[in-house]
């Protein structure tokens, strides 16, 4: 039986419409799990009838986070999207409660140190200047920059090794690291580009893109594959 595993909705405020980016369902599918889009707006009720068939999230990029939701107020943010906020506030909660697998992409490692507990830039070019592009223009299936990946950390467990070139499009990071949360690698300006939380069976944040790179760069589908097989794991508990 393969996993079930939500992909958190994206959201396009001009056109009013809800989305997907295709890379994020399959890389899902490549590492041999099925990927079903969580809606947008769900009821608690609701939530609470379908949580079930899930054995993981995949928690994507899109808006900024409202800094309401980290003691701050807006003073560099672009776009909020208070559906998504409130949305992934309570799947992140339903599934870090039961220890099902997660996994953060782009804004999705910013959510994970937000609801453990840590703090974002709000502007990164603004708040931290930087020689290093985390803002590349496409095509985004190629290194805008390199990360130093940390010893012994179940990244560098599952590359095997110190240096990548990874692509990079975010305008927020991780400023204050949560307690709950260990980095697993530095951008070369020191910004945190990965996060885990030793105490949960499996929960990874990237700061880069995989979804736009797993096809032509096998350690970023091993990124989806590990994640799946922790959501496979879950399956047969």
């Amino acid at each position: 039986m393969k996993p079930i595993i939500g992909v958190l909705s994206l959201y396009d405020q001009e056109r009013e419409s809800i989305w997907m980016l295709p890379g994020y369902m399959d890389g899902i599918t490549a590492a041999g799990g099925i990927a079903l889009q969580v809606p947008l707006v769900i009821t608690q009720a609701d939530w609470q009838q379908i949580a079930g068939m899930f054995d993981g999230f995949l928690f994507t990029g899109g808006q900024d986070i409202d800094p309401f939701l980290y003691g701050q107020h807006i003073e560099g943010s672009g776009e909020l999207c208070g559906q998504r906020d409130q949305t992934e506030t309570m799947i992140y909660r339903y599934a870090a409660a039961l220890d099902l697998p997660i996994l953060g992409i782009c804004r999705g490692i910013q959510w994970i140190n937000v609801m453990e507990g840590g703090t974002l830039y709000q502007d990164l070019p603004k708040e931290r200047p930087s020689a290093i592009d985390h803002h590349m223009h496409p095509p985004y299936d190629r290194t805008a920059h390199e990360v130093t990946v940390v010893p012994n950390s179940p990244l560098d467990l599952l590359w095997h090794a110190q240096k990548k070139g990874v692509n990079s499009y975010h305008h927020q990071g991780v400023c204050e690291l949560a307690d709950s949360l260990r980095a697993m690698a530095y951008a070369e300006d020191g910004l945190i580009e990965a996060v885990y939380h030793p105490e949960h069976s499996f929960l990874w944040g990237v700061q880069w893109h995989p979804e736009f790179s797993f096809q032509s760069d096998p350690d970023q589908l091993s990124i989806f594959r590990i994640f799946v097989q922790a959501c496979r794991q879950r399956k047969r508990r």
